[in-house]
Formats: C-alpha cells, sequence, structure tokens
C-alpha cells in the first residue's frame, strides 16, 4: 500500500499530533508500506525515505505551529507521477484542504484524522464569533473523507452529535521503555532543589507540568493551583517543561518555578521520572499525550474528567479527576494531593499505562487503511463495536 501522509506538523515539531504522525508513519514503513511524508518545511532538515516540503507560513500569535500553503497544483502533479492508493490528511489547513481538492479530483481514497479542538481554541484568542463557522467548515472537511480517526470515544460522541460522520476512534499509546520510572535522576532532583532554602534533600515534593505554554492550555489555573500547593507545602518544588508565548508572563507570576523549556526523547523521560506529581489543568485537549506519558513514568496526575483523564484515570487509585466545570476543584484536588503519598498511586498509574501499547493502535489503523482500500474509497460503515468503551474514572471502576 502506498499511502501519502498530509500533515501541516511533523517531528521534529514538538506536539501531540507530530508524535502520533511519527509512530503511525513508523509502523506503516515497519509493515512495508510505502508512505510519503507531505508537510511545510521545518527548521530543521528531515531525513525521511519520501518526503515532499511545501513553503509554509507560521501563525502570526504561535510562531512554532506553521500551516503549509494550499499547493494543490504541485499535489496534482505529483500524485499523477506516482499516484498513492490512499490520502491520509491529519490536519485541515490551507495543505490539508488542497490535498482534499487535488484527491477527491484524481479519484484517490482519503481519510483524515481530527487531532486538534480548533473550535475550543477560538475564545482563546479572542475569535469566540468564528466557532460556528469552524466548526461548519471541519464537518465539511471530514465528511468529504471515507473515514475520520479521533482519539477517544467522548470526543465521537460529542462530534456525531454535531453530524460528523465515519468516525473511528484510534487511541493513543506510549513508549513505556522511554518512559519509565527507572529513569528517576536524583542529580536532576539535587539541581531543581538549588537554591531552594526551605527544601531538604530528603522530603521535597516535585510537581511537574508540561506542555506547550499557549492561551488554550488553561495556565492562569496551574499559576492559581502551584500557589496554593505551595502555601501548603512551603518546600514544594515545581518543574515546567515547555515553551510557548505564554512563557514569558507565566514565568513573572511564578518566580520560584522552574521554568527549563521544551525536552525531548530520553532528557524529557528524565524530568517526568524525577518528579512526583503532574498537575494538568487544561481544557483543550482531544486526547493529552502528556498524561499518558507521566502515568507511564510513575506519576499521579490531577487533571479534568475528559479526554486522557477520564479514559486513564482512576479516581484516587491512579491519579485525581475534577469535574470539568470545578476550576476551585481543581485548586483543592491539587492542594489535597500535596500531603498524600504518591508512590502507591504512581505504582498504579504506571500499570494503567503499560496497557496503551502503539503497536496494537498502529494496526488498528493500518486494518482500517486496508479496509478503504477494499472498499474502493468508497464511505466505509462503522461498526458500533469500533468505538473503544470509555473508562468510567471512578473509584473502583
Amino acid at each position: 500500500m502506498f499511502v501519502s501522509l498530509v500533515t501541516e506538523t511533523f517531528d521534529p515539531d514538538i506536539n501531540g499530533v507530530a508524535m502520533t504522525l511519527a509512530q503511525l508513519h513508523a509502523s506503516l514503513l515497519a509493515s512495508g508500506h510505502h508512505v510519503q511524508v507531505i508537510c511545510p518545511r521545518a527548521d530543521e532538515p528531515r531525513d525521511l525515505p519520501d518526503c515532499l516540503e511545501v513553503p509554509g507560513v507560521a501563525l502570526p500569535f504561535y510562531k512554532a505551529v506553521r500551516f503549509g500553503f494550499p499547493m494543490r497544483g504541485r499535489l496534482l502533479r505529483n500524485w499523477r507521477a506516482q499516484r498513492p492508493d490512499l490520502v491520509h490528511i491529519a490536519t485541515e489547513g490551507p495543505l490539508g484542504l488542497a490535498a482534499l481538492q487535488a484527491a477527491r479530483r484524481l479519484g484517490i481514497p482519503v481519510t483524515s484524522s481530527l487531532h486538534t479542538n480548533f473550535h475550543t481554541y477560538m475564545a482563546h484568542y479572542r475569535l469566540g464569533w468564528l466557532t460556528r463557522p469552524v466548526m461548519a467548515y471541519l464537518r465539511w472537511f471530514h465528511n468529504r473523507t471515507a473515514l475520520t480517526f479521533i482519539p477517544t470515544d467522548q470526543q465521537a460522541s460529542v462530534l456525531a452529535a454535531m453530524q460528523f460522520e465515519r468516525l473511528v476512534v484510534l487511541g493513543r499509546g506510549v513508549d513505556t521503555k522511554l518512559f519509565t520510572p527507572t529513569r528517576r535522576d536524583e542529580g536532576l532532583r539535587q539541581e531543581w532543589r538549588r537554591n531552594v532554602a526551605q527544601v531538604s534533600d530528603n522530603d521535597a515534593l516535585v510537581a511537574l507540568h508540561v506542555g506547550r505554554l499557549a492561551a488554550e492550555k488553561n495556565l492562569d489555573l496551574l499559576v492559581t493551583s502551584l500557589e496554593a500547593m505551595r502555601a501548603t507545602r512551603p518546600d514544594l518544588l515545581a518543574v515546567v517543561v515547555g515553551d510557548g508565548p505564554e512563557r514569558a508572563r507565566l514565568e513573572r507570576a511564578l518566580p520560584w518555578v522552574r521554568f527549563v523549556g521544551m525536552k525531548r526523547g530520553e532528557v524529557l523521560a528524565r524530568h517526568y521520572a524525577s518528579a512526583d506529581l503532574f498537575v494538568f489543568p487544561s481544557k483543550s485537549e482531544t486526547f493529552g499525550n502528556v498524561v499518558l506519558e507521566a502515568m507511564a513514568s510513575g506519576l499521579s496526575c490531577i487533571s479534568f474528567n475528559y479526554a486522557a483523564g477520564s479514559r486513564l484515570i482512576q479516581d484516587g487509585i491512579s491519579g485525581y479527576l475534577v469535574d470539568w466545570d470545578d476550576d476551585e476543584g481543581f485548586v483543592r484536588t491539587s492542594v489535597d494531593a500535596t500531603i498524600k503519598r504518591q508512590a502507591e498511586m504512581g505504582e498504579q498509574a504506571r500499570k494503567t499505562a503499560a496497557e496503551f501499547d502503539w503497536g496494537l493502535i498502529t494496526r488498528s489503523f493500518e486494518h482500517h487503511l486496508l479496509t478503504v482500500l477494499e472498499s474502493n474509497g468508497s464511505p466505509v460503515l462503522i461498526p458500533e463495536a469500533q468505538v473503544e468503551p470509555q473508562h468510567s474514572g471512578k473509584t473502583g471502576g
């Protein structure tokens, strides 16, 4: 099978979409398929067996995110010369739209993924008036593909109610050999403790946050929660991994917190494993891969009860769940977590994460693509059983 994967973000970009696509890309190659990646040019060169890079432009309010230019003519020429069996479109920007139009013109089957809650971002960038037209565009876009992959059954229910069709839940996995408690680094913890007088070497509690530092991540609640946690535990250490347009503001608001910038690979894994508690106040995720990475690293997580949180966390057993609309409850839960032993919860979190194997997920993706090809690109009827059962998230569930 020859698959053309069209995306506006790919490795070495650091985000959940790029990481997920890298896993799917590697799995398809390992299974003997030919995969072409079409994406905007990155600052770093990409070493891929078949990659067509196109011009792109950074978003004015978030320079790390690019939109690819709508290179419809170039796509038509490329695909006429080397026709793929299937086009998978991972993002709905100008490049993705051009790919949809070109593939349909050439009669090439198309599948898609919905990775980002663009419609929920609008309010954070004072563009709330665009929510309805954005959702109309996304529905129009995805309903013109044979299948749309989404990360949770919770999202499937929401989108189905909005007349999105042919949705397939494709979960997320984690590399448990990379993200593991065995990477805990006392030297790194000692570095975090440096120049903090009220912290002893033995009883320090480290709260960690990992993610893009952007407006849609509910970062004001992170500030409030960390300050409240520190009021209860003056010896609390807090570390923030990530970068983005909100970093400077957060550093001013939290001068006692260690901001360490973007990390990846083994360095990121050491940061996870060297902490004790993961604080994740975001409400804009389609999944939230960082929750799964933190749990694989042996951390209990504080999360709202949706997306990865509702799928992964057993409240009071492997972490903490808070009702979606209860910001005050999130702060209270964060404070309560500072006076509880985290080791037992971390062990349970690790056991849960170990069940989320990328191999099973990528094989499911491959199976669905082959099903589309067998149907000659026609819209595929999705049996109800293809939607994952959702974990209740309740104690003992």
